[in-house]
């Protein structure tokens, strides 16, 4: 038991990386990922030994965001809390590269929860399609379109922020 235990509080980083990801709020990222640590330790024997957890905790995360949505759409309350210009990045960016890194950051927050799903299993988890498609409890073919509309608004998005920093207005 112990050597299951620790191999699920190993997966914890990738656990609240993925619940940030879906939920843009470090609070509630923070509270699924805990939902998902208790239902996975209550239901610790349907885990299969010798097997990475991480799929399997994935798995349970992703069925409790979509509960957790399924109740927020039923009572008619705000899903997530679109983020403040001060409250994205407390500092101003000095270098190229944060501007970036938070301009696609912001980019992926944009796109509907079930493309960015799919884009943060495979492209940043390194989940394989099947695993993915396991996960989320897609076909794999739904995935892949979700994963290439996906990077097609990505891409758009990024391209409009893109020519949006390189007009200047100059006044005299």
């Amino acid at each position: 038991m112990d050597e299951k235990k620790a191999a699920i509080l190993g997966e914890i980083p990738r656990l609240r990386r993925y619940a940030r990801s879906l939920l843009r709020d470090r609070d509630s990222a923070d509270d699924l990922v805990q939902d998902c640590l208790e239902r996975a330790l209550m239901r610790l024997d349907n885990w299969q030994t010798g097997e990475s957890p991480r799929r399997w905790l994935f798995t349970i995360m992703h069925h409790l965001f979509i509960d957790q949505m399924r109740k927020v759409n039923r009572r008619g309350e705000a899903a997530m809390l679109p983020l403040e210009a001060g409250e994205a990045v407390a500092q101003p960016a000095e270098q190229l590269d944060g501007i970036a890194s938070r301009e696609i950051i912001d980019a992926l927050q944009a796109i509907s929860p079930d493309r960015r799903a799919a884009l943060v299993m495979v492209a940043i988890e390194g989940f394989s399609y099947a695993e993915a498609a396991n996960i989320l409890g897609v076909p794999a073919g739904t995935l892949m379109s979700r994963i290439a509309r996906g990077r097609e608004e990505l891409r758009g998005l990024l391209d409009d922020t893109a020519r949006r920093r390189t007009i200047r207005i100059v006044e005299k």
